[in-house]
């Protein structure tokens, strides 16, 4: 993948937080970005801004709880451009509340948007991505390794990211393509401003921690260059990985911290 101008990389969920960021990433390097999600007027504006400053993009709006809408966009990128070499699977949200409120419907959303649709997008760009040695990017979250109290349902679909992504490394093996999962610590997003129901609040307060936050751009370029090393596994935020090191050498520390962190309203 030297030559990144005819390199197409394909990104769900790039409508706003670290998928937006990492499309003008990749598209400073010189690669061709496919922008995905479902607001396709915010897709538009970041198509616009990746034109103005000379890079090449593709709006293809997808819905990611659709099997049919991330198969037809698929199509679509072929048709346009004939190639894909990166998938990054970022299209992901949140379900709030406790394990004792959450419904059967809370769960399906979660684990169809989060796990479902990560897995298809990946499915329906493999062919492709073998054709040219490609590399897949799944966006997880530390949030795989640890407690998750009011989030538990988030946390259990991160951890099976991560489970497919080692499944991955294995089914691949021979074929020249990499799977790289990524697990951010806190990132700005507006994650903790979706509801349930998939609504933003924007006026919603985020009760994670902002001494702790990264910005985008930031989080944006240690997951491409992770990426594109074709690393396996990678955890970032200097908090995230003293998080995941004391859950696993020492989980009832760990279990205190998540007991007092900040309660949904």
């Amino acid at each position: 993948m030297t030559n990144t101008e005819e390199n197409v990389v394909w990104i769900t969920g790039a409508s706003s937080g670290i998928g937006k960021a990492m499309a003008f990433e990749w598209s400073r390097l010189g690669y061709k970005v496919v922008l995905s999600a479902r607001r396709i007027e915010l897709l538009e504006e970041i198509a616009l801004e990746i034109k103005n400053s000379g890079g090449e993009s593709l709006v293809v709006p997808v819905d990611v709880l659709e099997e049919k809408s991330i198969e037809s966009a698929v199509q679509t990128i072929i048709k346009n451009w004939g190639r894909i070499d990166v998938a990054v699977a970022n299209a992901g949200f949140g379900v709030f509340g406790g394990i004792d409120k959450l419904t059967a419907k809370d769960w399906n959303r979660q684990l169809n948007g989060n796990v479902v649709g990560l897995a298809l997008t990946v499915k329906y760009a493999l062919p492709h991505l073998k054709k040219n040695q490609g590399r897949i990017g799944l966006v997880g979250s530390i949030g795989a390794y640890l407690p998750n109290p009011n989030v538990g349902a988030y946390g259990a679909s991160k951890a099976a990211v991560h489970s497919i992504g080692q499944t991955l490394q294995v089914e691949l093996m021979g074929t020249g393509v990499s799977c790289t999962t990524i697990h951010p610590g806190f990132v700005e997003s507006e994650i903790a401003k979706v509801d349930n129901e998939g609504v933003l609040h924007s006026e919603r307060p985020d009760p994670r921690p902002a001494n702790l936050m990264w910005p985008t751009d930031k989080a944006a370029k240690v997951m491409v260059k992770a990426i594109i090393k074709r690393k396996r596994n990678y955890i970032f935020t200097a908090h995230g990985k003293i998080f995941v090191w004391l859950q696993y050498w020492f989980p009832s520390i760990m279990r205190t911290i998540a007991s007092k962190g900040p309660k949904p309203e």
